[in-house]
């Protein structure tokens, strides 16, 4: 199946195991979808966090991260009771191996003289950002706020069923409008902590074309996130790695569960 089989988003590439690769080619090809578009002086840029995530923060993405030997020599012996010395069954030490993470994000700047203004950042959102406790979650916690409260536009985007809420627009705000699995969100430099533009999208429809603000006075550049979806599931060649027989990673309704089963009876399941 060399084409993404849905309208919309791809619910297997869901995967934790597949997120990394999934999240760099998006981000990658997202960059190559609007750099042609920028006005004169603008750049898109590629740029990557990285830090140490604790393995029990994130044993959903986690390989094998302990390292266990038995103990060889004869455990110290602890004080005995009246009649002898008594010897305390070896334990297995256990080396505890962090893991580094990776998290690529998109940067827009405005050149001139020499120097380089940050105007748009946006972001794809990881399993690690939307885990309680995991590092990755704090750090990008932080740069949102700091995003918020600066002259720079924030787009977060959040492809993933699981994890807890994170985009800037608390999920209160997003309810009652109409069902949703996905969402995008906007915060313009400069608005009130109230403000974001956010497009709601639910699994049945296609991924939204969305607005890339810059500059005040410089047109806006559309981006389909749906073809830049479409371009990863093609050059990734998820088509021939994803497991259609199984169910995917993240739990859907019943009415999604009927609509997948539709979908993938047209195909290859």
């Amino acid at each position: 199946m060399r084409d993404n089989p849905f309208p919309g988003m791809n619910p297997y590439l869901e995967d934790p195991q597949l997120w990394p690769g999934v999240h760099h080619r998006f981000v990658t090809y997202l960059a190559d979808a609007i750099a042609p578009s920028l006005p004169e002086g603008y750049m898109a840029d590629i740029d990557e966090r990285v830090y140490v995530e604790k393995p029990d923060t994130l044993r959903i993405i986690t390989p094998d991260v302990t390292i266990s030997h038995p103990v060889q020599r004869p455990f110290p012996p602890e004080k005995g009771t009246a009649g002898g010395v008594a010897l305390a069954d070896p334990p297995l030490r256990i080396e505890i191996q962090p893991f580094p993470v990776r998290e690529a994000f998109l940067q827009i700047f405005r050149l001139k003289g020499g120097e380089r203004q940050l105007v748009t950042v946006i972001e794809l959102l990881s399993p690690a950002n939307k885990t309680p406790g995991a590092h990755g979650r704090e750090l990008y916690l932080e740069k949102q706020r700091e995003l918020i409260h600066s002259t720079t536009h924030l787009m977060e985007i959040d492809l993933l069923h699981y994890g807890e809420h994170t985009v800037f627009a608390p999920r209160p705000a997003l309810e009652g409008h109409k069902k949703w699995d996905y969402v995008v969100c906007l915060h313009k430099g400069g608005w009130s902590e109230g403000s974001a533009w956010v497009w709601l999208v639910s699994l049945q429809e296609r991924l939204p074309r969305v607005i890339v603000p810059l500059l005040e006075g410089d047109p806006d550049v559309v981006v389909d996130l749906q073809a830049v979806l479409n371009q990863v599931y093609q050059q990734g060649r998820y088509g021939i790695v994803l497991n259609y027989s199984a169910d995917p990673p993240a739990a859907l309704s019943e009415e999604d569960k009927a609509w997948l089963d539709g979908v993938l009876k047209r195909g290859r399941r």
